[in-house]
């Protein structure tokens, strides 16, 4: 596990890893998949990898970055990167009552328009998601659009985002390792109270110590 600076208040921590939705993206048999409709000993298998909130399975090949506060030392997303594709995963409390995806895709729309950018819904493997194209500057200054895909799953008393970068959001013979990936997501939510939206607590995984800060 390799600590690799990202930025001026992020860490990335990365690693090799070796290893039916309805309208509003609920959790299903086919997973994402709440702590409670999975086998303890499923959880502890070796290909498992358990970041907190978030226990993964990666496939073969797949990196898995932690984005990580630098002053805080908080884990703040994982991504997950095979090739030129990513999916970055981030996970929130919800209420009991109901699911809050639909709300927040509208929140996140309004956000893509507000900074020049489209937001579209399209119906996708996990319930009705956003096609976003937003400007973005690179560090020559160039700007340019950059397509992205916001899929969010409801699940009991969470919610989980996921956005798919880079060619798996454009090209769909790109995106099914992706699709695979966050499938096999177990959320670990957690009994205790939390106000709807507050972030679910990451952790960096058994064993992993950052390595020395990279000269600029």
């Amino acid at each position: 596990m390799i600590f690799r600076r990202k930025g001026k208040n992020d860490d990335t921590v990365s690693t090799d890893v070796d290893e039916a939705v309805d309208e509003g993206g609920a959790a299903t048999a086919e997973g994402p998949f709440d702590v409670s409709e999975v086998d303890p000993a499923t959880l502890e298998a070796e290909d498992r990898i358990d970041l907190g909130a978030l226990v993964i399975t990666g496939l073969p090949g797949m990196e898995l970055r932690l984005q990580v506060d630098e002053q805080s030392g908080d884990v703040q997303a994982i991504l997950l990167v095979l090739e030129d594709s990513a999916l970055e995963l981030r996970a929130f409390a919800a209420p009991r009552t109901s699911g809050i995806w639909s709300e927040v895709r509208r929140e996140i729309a309004a956000e893509a328009t507000r900074m020049g950018g489209t937001a579209t819904e399209s119906e996708g493997p996990f319930g009705t998601e956003l096609v976003l194209v937003v400007p973005v500057q690179d560090p020559e200054g160039q700007i340019f659009s950059q397509t992205s895909r916001v899929i969010g799953v409801d699940g009991p008393r969470w919610l989980l985002r996921a956005t798919v970068l880079g060619r798996a959001a454009v090209e769909p013979d790109a995106a099914p390792p992706m699709e695979e990936a966050l499938r096999s997501v177990v959320v670990v939510r957690g009994s205790e109270p939390m106000a709807p939206r507050e972030s679910l607590a990451l952790r960096l995984p058994a064993g992993a110590q950052p390595a020395a800060e990279e000269e600029a």
